[in-house]
């Protein structure tokens, strides 16, 4: 093997491995879904993986297919009774960690849609994270998920 050779077979390894390296270094939604709970009210589910060396906070969500998205948690109140509620601070993503917005725990609330949210429509939502910044995502509508359904697939990563 040549010089030359060596020297572009080191570069691609270089640039391959930087790139397998940078999605290690930010935070992933994974796993992502949407569902409306009426015509008016629908939630959005995922996991926040963070890949960063530092903790960092989902403080803010926004859409344009609801009049207001609110991040949101659901308190046991005590007797069997859960009370939905606005979380202001947000949710905290320590690093390398991941948080679940899961049905019955944390989730995006979507309230005043302003469309029908169908089977197969793919919702923008852009999550807003303090140290991070805005992320775009992309999310499918899945009204048939049960809740039970789903989990983690660590190898299909998307932000």
């Amino acid at each position: 093997m040549s010089f030359k050779s060596i020297v572009i077979a080191a570069a691609t390894s270089l640039t391959l491995a930087g790139a397998a390296f940078a999605d290690m270094s930010m935070i992933m939604v994974d796993d992502a879904y949407a569902r409306a709970s009426n015509k008016m009210a629908g939630a959005a589910f995922m996991a926040l993986v963070n890949h960063t060396g530092e903790d960092d906070r989902l403080i803010g969500v926004s859409t344009d297919v609801a009049k207001r998205a609110e991040l949101h948690t659901h308190m046991d109140m005590g007797d069997g009774v859960m009370k939905m509620m606005h979380v202001e601070e947000g949710f905290a993503v320590a690093a390398g960690e991941t948080h679940m917005l899961q049905r019955g725990g944390d989730h995006v609330m979507l309230m005043g849609l302003n469309q029908e949210l169908k089977q197969g429509d793919t919702i923008t939502l852009t999550l807003s994270f303090e140290k991070a910044g805005d992320m775009v995502v992309e999310v499918p509508v899945d009204l048939a998920r049960k809740p039970a359904a789903g989990g983690m697939k660590h190898s299909n990563h998307s932000n």
